[in-house]
């Protein structure tokens, strides 16, 4: 049987296919007057210029390479201002199966490069990339310093030690200050009990029963361990946060217009700065960021049939911080989020409507940075009405299960 080439229409006159690995990456050479042509180099930076030189002398314009892991960045840096580069999602240009090698993936990418029918990947500028870093850095200490705080309170719990019974927040000034000096050796409740600051000498009683314990020199040492962690961690925490600060400093306007929406606070608008940044022209639509951030229902139908629509992956931080904002709007007053919060969540379920509050206000902070103007609240009349008639029904319907002729509107 005679093999049968795949032909695409070319769009790209000379391009490059990369497939990118830790030490080494194998490029490929495809287009019009060359002859196709692989060769390998180190990903060590005067070995990537020696790429960058050759790929030049031969006039190519473009190049395609898979977004593998952070691996792309050292070559994307050497390569990105002598060419337009293409970063792909691996999922997105797979080979055919059983024909596996780095030079056939290479020369994939490149034909796939020249016919035009790759997609790239959103890439932020140099001070946005670092914005991003910064606060995903935060977002990952946040998480320890997290885990150091339960961990304390396991030493606790297992010193018998029932603090967290009585106070909301262990980590506060009273609680922080009766771990020290239970850190510092001392035992007795009723010294520890005179730490207690504001509401909480209220529960003079409890505190004595709860600050009872059997304390030994390993928890002692156990509790002054997490507590260095913690501090350790609230320090970097501390000067990431400047960092974040000053670079933040560029979009103050951005920032104040994003925190018009309702439920989104500083925390939120720094990410979606950091994620997204606020260049909107990058995507076509509303509708490609939110596939992008993974805030809408996929497309998985066959034969006629849908099958799963489940929202896919998306940009994961990104996500993640709207949700939360989500929750904040849902708990606001008087708002077209938790109006829409609460109609979503009787019919669909809170998880449900918590993804589409997110989505919402991820349009919203589209058109915000697109058009540059303050979030406007919609007019509710038209909704109250429309609740209006519709207890009216129910009511009327259940007036007449009960036997009684109500009047009709």
């Amino acid at each position: 049987m005679e093999d049968h080439q795949i032909v695409f229409e070319q769009v790209v006159y000379r391009g490059c296919g990369i497939d990118v690995h830790k030490d080494n990456i194998v490029a490929t050479i495809r287009g019009d007057g060359i002859k196709e042509e692989t060769r390998t180099f180190s990903t060590f930076t005067s070995i990537l210029k020696e790429c960058a030189a050759w790929l030049k002398s031969y006039g190519i314009t473009h190049i395609a390479m898979e977004s593998t892991g952070v691996y792309w960045k050292p070559v994307y840096n050497i390569l990105d201002p002598d060419f337009e580069i293409i970063l792909v999602n691996a999922r997105h240009i797979k080979h055919v199966p059983g024909h596996k090698t780095d030079r056939k993936d290479s020369a994939w990418i490149a034909k796939l490069l020249l016919s035009g029918l790759l997609k790239g990947s959103f890439i932020p500028p140099q001070k946005g990339r670092e914005l991003r870093e910064l606060y995903r850095y935060k977002r990952k200490l946040i998480g320890h310093r997290t885990a150091e705080y339960n961990r304390l309170q396991k030493i606790l719990e297992d010193a018998n030690i029932k603090i967290s019974s009585l106070i909301t927040d262990v980590f506060g000034v009273s609680g922080r200050a009766m771990i020290a000096a239970i850190i510092d050796g001392q035992n007795n409740p009723e010294i520890l009990t005179e730490l207690a600051k504001g509401p909480l000498r209220k529960k003079r009683k409890e505190l004595l029963q709860a600050l009872e314990g059997n304390i030994t020199d390993h928890h002692r040492f156990m509790l002054r361990i997490s507590r260095t962690a913690i501090d350790n961690i609230d320090n970097i925490v501390v000067q990431v946060d400047e960092q974040i600060d000053s670079h933040l400093a560029a979009y103050e306007e951005q920032n104040r217009l994003l925190q018009t929406i309702p439920g989104v606070g500083q925390a939120t608008a720094t990410a979606i700065i950091a994620e997204m940044g606020t260049d909107m022209s990058v995507f076509p639509n509303q509708h490609h960021l939110a596939s992008w951030a993974g805030l809408c229902p996929g497309n998985n139908e066959s034969a006629g049939k849908k099958k799963s629509e489940r929202i896919n992956e998306g940009n994961k931080s990104l996500k993640t911080a709207l949700v939360e904002a989500a929750w904040a709007a849902a708990y606001t007053k008087e708002t077209y989020f938790k109006r829409r919060f609460g109609s979503l969540a009787a019919r669909r379920g809170r998880k449900k409507a918590l993804i589409a509050i997110a989505h919402k206000i991820l349009v919203a902070a589209y058109f915000i940075l697109k058009n540059k103007v303050d979030y406007q609240e919609p007019d509710n009349q038209a909704w109250i009405e429309k609740r209006k008639q519709a207890q009216i029904k129910l009511y009327q319907q259940r007036l007449h299960e009960l036997g009684v002729n109500a009047p009709s509107q």
